[in-house]
């Protein structure tokens, strides 16, 4: 029996989270939900997003499912997300994206997994203001995240039979911050001669991606980048509705989460779509060794999508919440 902290999230998190949990119970593995509550809901009542009770069933636990959580854009409190992740140092983001049989997207050869350093540079949002018109950003690298980043990405690589690593940078411009990441990385590639190492700046790699996805396996790189580039990995295979996340940290702290917005419009309607949260799942199951299980559901999205007929309204269906979810547990 595992005991795993739950948390909803706002809009439609709720739905998609329940959806989750639904599969997982099918799929015949034993967990003991605590649910706790994180977003715009927890300002009101406690002043911040992420309530200290949140962080500390976290911890207790050591894995967490999450559902989507709002942040507004330019004002407002800060992100949830961001603020879990720091708190808790769950350094190393992993987003895969894999194209789906049946399933109509753009290209149907994409296998590819996105590792986002997940602590520093631009993404921080460590600025301020210089004087009234002026806007300071502070970008800071470190050797030990740069260092850490990357072994995380060649030891996934190496434990889930990877042939590449990419390393995606802007060094040709930010020589000493996007060098150092590099430098970092180089290292760290010589330790695994087993696996293919290249390097490739970020504004050609979000072209190469268009052009030729296949070339890519595992790419690592820094925050703002992996935001930005997952974000386009998963337009590769349909959109952010068929792409889980995982968010690991050290002390065997991991967060799984779908990486989607939280939809206000169709929350409470039954029609968002929780593959993205199920597969999320799936992560989750895998990183606590329920390999089976895991394998199991991920199969049985597979055939969902391969008929192609309980399909949410994002997958160019009718079907509702419940609806495809419990065509997931037939499968299993």
């Amino acid at each position: 029996m595992y005991k795993i902290t739950l948390i909803p999230g706002d809009g439609i998190g709720p739905e998609v989270t329940d959806a989750a949990v639904r599969v997982i119970e099918a799929s015949g593995v034993k967990v003991e939900w605590e649910r706790v509550q994180a977003g715009a809901e927890m300002v009101v009542k406690h002043g911040v997003t992420v309530p200290d009770e949140v962080f500390h069933s976290i911890i207790r636990n050591h894995v967490a499912l999450k559902g989507p959580i709002s942040t507004p854009i330019g004002y407002g409190f800060a992100s949830a997300n961001v603020t879990l992740r720091k708190r808790l140092n769950l350094y190393a983001n992993v987003r895969p994206a894999k194209s789906f049989p049946g399933l109509k997207s753009r290209y149907d050869n994409v296998d590819v997994v996105v590792v986002r350093e997940n602590s520093e540079d631009l993404y921080s949002g460590l600025e301020h203001i210089v004087v009234p018109g002026v806007v300071e950003s502070l970008k800071i690298i470190t050797e030990t995240a740069c260092t850490r980043i990357g072994k995380y990405a060649f030891e996934y690589a190496r434990n889930f039979g990877r042939k590449k690593v990419t390393a995606v940078h802007k060094a040709n411009i930010m020589k000493l911050a996007d060098g150092l990441f590099l430098d970092c990385v180089r290292k760290v590639s010589r330790d695994y001669p087993e696996i293919q190492y290249e390097e490739m700046i970020v504004d050609n790699t979000c072209m190469q991606l268009v052009l030729r996805p296949e070339q890519f396996d595992v790419m690592v790189m820094e925050n703002l980048y992996g935001d930005i580039i997952s974000d386009l990995c998963s337009g590769l295979v349909g959109g952010l509705g068929l792409t889980g996340s995982a968010n690991v940290g050290e002390a065997g702290l991991a967060m799984f989460e779908a990486v989607h917005g939280s939809a206000p419009d169709i929350a409470g309607r039954n029609l968002a779509n929780p593959v993205a949260v199920i597969l999320s799942s799936v992560m989750m199951l895998r990183f606590l060794n329920e390999v089976p299980a895991a394998e199991k559901i991920q199969s049985a999205v597979e055939q969902v999508f391969l008929e192609g007929k309980t399909l949410t309204r994002d997958l160019g269906g009718t079907a509702s919440t419940t609806e495809i979810t419990d065509a997931i547990i037939a499968h299993l």
